[in-house]
């Protein structure tokens, strides 16, 4: 069904809009109120605020942030919007664990530490910091497919839960961390931390398990818990993240919050906390940055195009350890089909006009 197009004179039906100087563009209604579009085709902008019938007014400057994309500019009201980072998590970007600091991930935290955030807060975007943090009911109802993902633990006989052995397959998440982890001093790999597919034993030997000692970059020793389960190292963010997540707390407006989640996906099923907060607090706009871009940001960013928010991408504000085709296909099907993909700097020359406007 074609959009609706909104006469920008109501009270005179009759008015060709062509012939008034100062009327405004053609602007088409894609969707039903409240969960609503508007359209321009002249220059191409989609309109994310959810203006109220019947005039379906376009957002003052001062109140709207305009955001180029790849495919065209959109309007987004901060107040609408929730800037959503997934999994900048220790197990998955810290240099402790082996991952690279000039790795994808890690350069995706520079980017949000050095412009998203600070963008974001200046408008008033809500920052939601979706994490992993399971408990042990939710690893003991853990389905197969999810486990696999992580590595798991084969059970060898009926005794299952006293004893069971690595199983990890070649499949888990984040495989290049395992060259970096496993190298000795000499640049050559130590085969009795392997397991028999290649990757580091004390990382991949499921979800709920003990990674085992960590060695800090300042030389002290920390435990690193218990693989992604909450309260634990491995799940909490990296020192400079934090940082920011407690600066955000302390915000009167709009502060950060912390949202744990169960699977790859934050917003899956039929509701998850994630989705029980944005229904609370009225976010319809969703900003996704984090790692990684082909998994868990990906999966959240489908499902919640699929539950019906609008979805935007900070290309640069994601990473990931697949290959390049992996972000690409992302990438090109949230410009086309699932919504839109921007950038930092998009994001904060967009706050920084709007905020000039006031």
């Amino acid at each position: 069904m074609a959009p609706s197009p909104i006469n920008p004179n109501p009270s005179h039906p009759e008015t060709d809009v062509d012939d008034c100087e100062s009327a405004p563009s053609h602007r088409a209604l894609i969707g039903k109120v409240p969960n609503h579009w508007m359209h321009s085709a002249s220059p191409p902008t989609f309109d994310l605020t959810r203006p109220s019938p019947p005039f379906y007014a376009e957002p003052s400057p001062k109140s709207s942030i305009k955001l180029s994309t790849t495919t065209s500019s959109v309007l987004i009201s901060p107040s609408l919007t929730a800037l959503v980072v997934i999994d900048m998590q220790n197990f998955f970007i810290s240099t402790c664990l082996g991952r690279p600091v000039d790795g994808a991930g890690n350069i995706a935290g520079r980017c949000l530490l050095n412009t998203a955030i600070p963008a974001a807060r200046k408008a008033g975007i809500r920052v939601i910091w979706l994490n992993w943090g399971l408990t042990n009911e939710e690893i003991e109802n853990m389905p197969a497919s999810t486990r696999r993902a992580f590595g798991f633990e084969a059970a060898l006989n009926k005794a299952a839960s006293e004893k069971a052995t690595p199983a990890v397959d070649a499949h888990g998440v984040n495989q290049s961390a395992a060259e970096l982890i496993t190298n000795d001093k000499n640049g050559k790999t130590d085969s009795t931390e392997l397991t028999e597919n290649g990757k580091p034993k004390r990382l991949y030997q499921g979800l709920g398990s003990d990674i085992g000692p960590v060695i800090l970059e300042d030389g002290t020793t920390v435990q690193g818990g218990r693989l992604l389960m909450r309260d634990t190292w491995n799940a909490a963010l990296p020192p400079a993240l934090d940082n920011s997540y407690k600066e955000g707390q302390k915000i009167d407006h709009n502060p950060d919050v912390w949202i744990h989640k169960n699977r790859m996906s934050g917003l899956w099923g039929s509701g998850t906390p994630c989705t029980d907060f944005l229904e609370t607090e009225g976010i319809k706009t969703l900003l996704f940055a984090g790692v990684n871009t082909d998994q868990c940001v990906g999966g959240s960013l489908q499902d919640a195009f699929t539950k019906g928010w609008d979805c935007i991408l900070l290309r640069d504000a994601c990473g990931t350890t697949s290959p390049t085709f992996a972000s690409e296909m992302v990438e090109w099907n949230c410009a086309r089909t699932w919504g839109f993909v921007s950038d930092c700097m998009k994001l904060e020359e967009g706050v920084e006009n709007m905020l000039s406007a006031k």
